[in-house]
């Protein structure tokens, strides 16, 4: 195995963004951005303050003592590698409910210097329902700020508290950027942010709603969550760096190009500035996003650890050629100049990458918040035009076993969803009783539109693919799904 160094030497940057979510993708995404800039112009202002709001004070300590440099390990494939230092990330804050930097993150949000304010939070952080899109005013973080506007729980919240603070100065607003796996990250981002302020100062709402920039993203990185053995394996490669992260060698970025404020010269990093990243985003959520959730649900069910196990298995690796090729993407409208085959086959081979220990467990939290967007809007579409979709159901019914909290060794695994209390009550009540079961999913009205809730055909197909898993297991049920649809030899040759 080798691994190329790559470090540069720069003034440290003046900070020019904020960043609520100081995560593993953040710090191997964006950061890596800003680093390729930062080493091009020799320092700069675009330098990045990243904050933990919720969580995770040890990874800002982690930060803080080495001095806000770090490694970023990209792999193609596991025998070859490159680890680039990355000191973009000028300041790392802990600003959680208990944490003693929520002054200093204000005051940085509030500091005019401070033109871009980027978001990774994931989808439940936003508080939006998925039925309606409005913010959930009843969930208790945003109660909490409604209440007590001053010292804000959520990532929205701190957005309200830090735009009001500039409105009041005079000063000009931030942009703020989601990068999120959200459709319309930008728009719903914007409504959000504009229903909270609403409660609190109707001047500061107009005002947010005429001045602020909310530019919509799309960011594409497969950054697994760090394990012991990743650290051994960087150990033995001379990297001894507790906030190292592994992820793959490919890496987009996808940005609507609306920043009053200014902003960084991305393009020349290779981010796409473009007009409309709906395009981009749709076919990242409904491909990549939605095949990942089914090897998630189905191969968490069969027992499988990673990504990588799961799609050397014939029948998973046939099982997104047919998602992909023939329920995904008849769906989207194409980014001009994206091929479409290569996309998926690139695809194919990343989920193949054996140097990333992508868990299944890791892409399967948060189901009812993902589902919508990566598999039911699409559903919908091919519902609308009468086509079937064999794959995306039996997605649906091996999600709905999965909630269950045991795969089919009866190994339990945890729920790890907002909406668990309500998964597991469902269980309880229709333990053996699967058409109840798929009824009362389906008529989780926050998670599937009316569309599916109220098609008969559709709570037949699931019952049965339900009952087959329970009886038959996966690996099986995926076989006989395929064979029943008439998937060509030449196509499964193909995936």
């Amino acid at each position: 195995m080798t691994l190329t160094s790559i470090s540069s030497l720069y003034p440290t940057p003046r900070a020019g963004i904020v960043h609520l979510g100081l995560g593993a993708f953040h710090r191997a995404h964006q950061a890596v951005y800003l680093e390729r800039l930062m080493a091009r112009h020799g320092g700069g202002d675009w330098g990045i303050i990243s904050a933990n709001i919720r969580s995770n004070k040890a990874l800002v300590d982690q930060l803080t003592n080495c001095g806000h440099r770090y490694h970023v390990a990209e792999f193609e494939r596991r025998e070859r590698g490159v680890a680039r230092e990355v000191r973009s990330i000028v300041e790392a804050l802990y600003a959680g409910p208990d944490g003693t930097d929520r002054a200093r993150l204000f005051e940085a949000m509030s500091d005019p210097a401070i033109r871009i304010v980027t978001l990774t939070i994931t989808e439940k952080g936003y508080y939006l329902d998925p039925a309606t899109g409005d913010l959930m005013e009843q969930a208790e973080p945003v109660a909490h700020d409604i209440a007590h506007p001053d010292d804000p729980h959520t990532a929205l919240g701190m957005l309200v508290h830090a735009l009001g603070r500039r409105h009041r100065a005079g000063e000009a607003p931030f942009t703020v950027v989601s990068c999120d796996n959200m459709p319309g990250n930008g728009e719903r981002t914007r409504k959000a942010v504009v229903q909270l302020a609403r409660h609190l100062d109707g001047a500061l709402a107009d005002w947010i709603e005429a001045q602020v920039a909310f530019p919509s993203s799309m960011v594409d990185r497969i950054v697994p969550a760090m394990t012991g053995e990743d650290h051994q394996r960087l150990m033995s490669l001379g990297i001894e760096d507790p906030a190292a992260v592994v992820c793959e060698a490919f890496s987009q970025w996808v940005i609507e190009d609306r920043f009053p404020g200014g902003r960084p010269d991305w393009e020349h990093e290779g981010v796409q500035m473009v007009d409309d990243v709906a395009p981009f985003e749709t076919m990242k959520l409904r491909l990549l996003n939605g095949s990942h959730s089914l090897l998630a649900y189905l191969g968490g069910l069969a027992g499988i650890d990673t990504v990588a196990n799961a799609v050397a298995q014939p029948a998973f690796r046939t099982l997104l050629s047919q998602y992909m090729r023939h329920e995904a993407a008849p769906t989207l409208t194409l980014p001009e100049g994206v091929d479409l085959e290569r996309y998926i086959t690139a695809l194919l081979d990343r989920f193949a990458n054996d140097s990333l220990e992508h868990r299944l467990l890791q892409i399967a939290m948060d189901g009812s918040q993902k589902l919508p967007q990566r598999w039911l809007s699409g559903m919908v579409t091919q519902l609308q035009a009468k086509t079937p979709t064999p794959a995306t159901l039996l997605g649906i019914a091996g999600w709905i076993q999965f909630t269950a909290g045991q795969n089919e060794q009866g190994q339990p695994h945890r729920l790890d969803d907002p909406m668990a209390e309500t998964l597991t009550e469902l269980h309880e009540r229709h333990e053996d009783e699967e058409d109840a079961l798929v009824r009362a999913m389906l008529n989780t009205r926050s998670i599937f539109p009316a569309a599916l809730a109220g098609n008969e055909q559709i709570i037949q197909q699931l019952v049965r693919l339900l009952v087959a898993l329970r009886t038959r297991g996966v690996t099986e049920t995926i076989t006989q799904t395929l064979e029943a649809e008439s998937i060509t030899s030449s196509e499964k040759g193909l995936s």
